[in-house]
């Protein structure tokens, strides 16, 4: 089975860029292919870019779903998740380890967006959230193009160790590896410069 995962890597608040990561992985760990490119902290782009990545991993033939880290990548760069269902025509599955904050996250797109908070706010709540049943550590998923039921055997196909996916695991570390500086020696930073989006 074939899946491509998708991950931002660390970057800093005063970035203009932050490094996007895909990697196809014949499931549960086999890497097949790799590709990077980048969006524009708490930009408009990242679902075209996140569609141009997983295309050029290889094609598109014998792709089975995407794998997301959440819906957001640099910063506020909100996927729309049924546009690039629709771009890439397999299932796309976001997955996040925390329950967001709504409230505080839709407080800082009113303080930091007022012209597009509501574009952003309506694609971060375009889909309902689901817990997976598991006896480790929690895991919330969003599902688009199929059944939460086939989501949950997906995530459950492609984690080899832990709880985290493992295409999910190699993007980040592949989108994070040409950070300089402390961000390369293991402190993960991933906030956006309007306040991190918690659990998206």
């Amino acid at each position: 089975m074939r899946v491509v995962g998708v991950d931002d890597g660390s970057f800093r608040r005063e970035d203009t860029w932050a490094p996007v990561a895909a990697v196809a992985v014949a499931a549960p760990d086999r890497v097949e292919s790799i590709r990077l490119g980048r969006v524009r902290v708490d930009g408009r782009d990242a679902t075209e870019e996140v569609a141009r990545l997983v295309r050029a991993t290889g094609g598109l033939d014998g792709l089975r779903a995407v794998l997301l880290d959440g819906v957001v990548v640099g910063g506020f760069n909100v996927l729309d998740l049924d546009r690039l269902h629709r771009m890439v025509g397999v299932p796309v599955v976001a997955v996040t380890r925390r329950a967001p904050d709504f409230p505080a996250i839709h407080a800082a797109l009113r303080r930091w967006f007022p012209r597009d908070a509501a574009r952003r706010w309506g694609l971060l709540r375009q889909h309902r959230l689901y817990a997976v049943p598991s006896p480790g550590p929690r895991l919330l998923l969003t599902a688009v193009g199929c059944r939460r039921v086939d989501a949950v055997l997906l995530l459950r196909r492609t984690i080899v160790q832990g709880h985290v996916p493992e295409p999910l695991r190699l993007a980040h570390l592949v989108a994070s590896a040409g950070a300089p500086g402390p961000r390369a020696s293991g402190r993960t930073i991933k906030r956006p410069r309007a306040g991190p989006p918690r659990g998206l």
